[in-house]
């Protein structure tokens, strides 16, 4: 099996070359993102795989088709970015790596938590330029505050778990409730309304759809609790951000920490330092100084990359052995 990765990173690579002798496909690198003007850089491979900043749209994937790509094989849990109807009628399968570590997921969602609250990447500046002063970085015990969990995945069940050892209520929202889960683990099934009203702390965890796309705008934020702490380490486009920063300046939001943003393409992964930042709704989030942003890196430990890599493989060889694929990402996912 030929195998091309776009949007690689070095990371990527030395993974990928770690626990590829395991499996013997031929792999190829790009550090391009896959998109329909370059799509013919995968001439000649049975499959391609890529991450979340590459685009196989309906154009992409009749052009994959006919150059007789046979499978996309998503190094990653989202498939937002993949037309899977498109895929579908094209009769090329889809997989993904849905649980690389959601143990660095959570953890990194309480990092953010953590720093927000106790304003750590305040004093961090401060403190260097000689500066001691506590002035404006009082933050709260988390103990005995509530915190509103939308999904309740694996990743959502790790924070949950990690959230009440701090002492915190849990409020929980799912499309899906999981009765027993929810009562094994000492929380509530609650709406969103409630949910937006009663926490201190709302942390998103469930995936890109039509239905989710943009659920916290100027409705939601509306709803909640003034001062409310907004984590995303999910998708960029749950959040609305110009009703994100709107809910910052009227001071309803407290603060936001934020892995992952909704035009994230042109900049995350990417060194732009050298270059003026055009997209102004960025430069005005990065502006604020209770907001912290996180190059969608919540992923990324030395297990869950290698995580990655390894289950990506494996999709592969299933497809490969014309096994049953555990990891397909059907149209109804959508």
């Amino acid at each position: 099996m030929k195998v091309m990765l776009f949007g690689t990173q070095p990371y990527d690579k030395e993974s990928f070359e770690r626990i590829r002798p395991n499996f013997g496909f031929e792999i190829s690198y790009h550090r391009s993102h896959l998109n329909a003007n370059n799509v013919a850089l995968a001439r000649g491979a049975d499959v391609v795989c890529i991450f979340v900043n590459d685009t196989a749209d309906s154009e992409t994937i009749q052009a994959l088709a006919e150059m007789g790509v046979k499978l996309i094989a998503l190094r990653c849990a989202g498939f937002n970015n993949v037309d899977l109807k498109a895929a579908a009628r094209f009769g090329i399968p889809v997989v993904r790596v849905p649980a690389y570590s959601p143990h660095a997921v959570a953890e990194h969602a309480v990092a953010l938590m953590l720093a927000l609250n106790r304003k750590i990447h305040r004093a961090y500046w401060r403190t260097r330029d000689g500066n001691f002063s506590l002035h404006g970085l009082m933050g709260y015990d988390m103990f005995g505050k509530t915190a509103g969990i939308i999904g309740t995945g694996k990743i959502a069940r790790e924070l949950i778990r990690i959230l009440k050892g701090f002492g915190m209520e849990i409020l929980a929202y799912d499309l899906y409730p999981d009765a027993e889960y929810a009562a094994r683990a000492g929380i509530n099934y609650v709406s969103l309304e409630e949910l937006y009203s009663h926490s201190d702390i709302i942390s998103l965890h469930c995936p890109l759809t039509d239905q989710t796309r943009y659920m916290i705008g100027d409705v939601a934020i509306s709803h909640m609790k003034p001062g409310v702490v907004i984590i995303n380490t999910g998708r960029g486009q749950l959040i609305h951000t110009e009703a994100l920063i709107d809910g910052l300046k009227e001071k309803r939001i407290g603060a936001a920490g934020l892995d992952v943003y909704e035009e994230e393409a042109a900049y995350f992964y990417e060194d732009t330092s050298d270059r003026i930042m055009d997209d102004d709704v960025l430069a005005r989030l990065l502006s604020f100084n209770n907001v912290i942003v996180t190059s969608h890196q919540g992923f990324f430990t030395h297990e869950a990359v290698d995580n990655i890599a390894r289950v990506t493989l494996l999709n592969i060889s299933e497809f490969e052995a014309r096994k049953k694929l555990t990891n397909e990402v059907h149209v109804d996912a959508e």
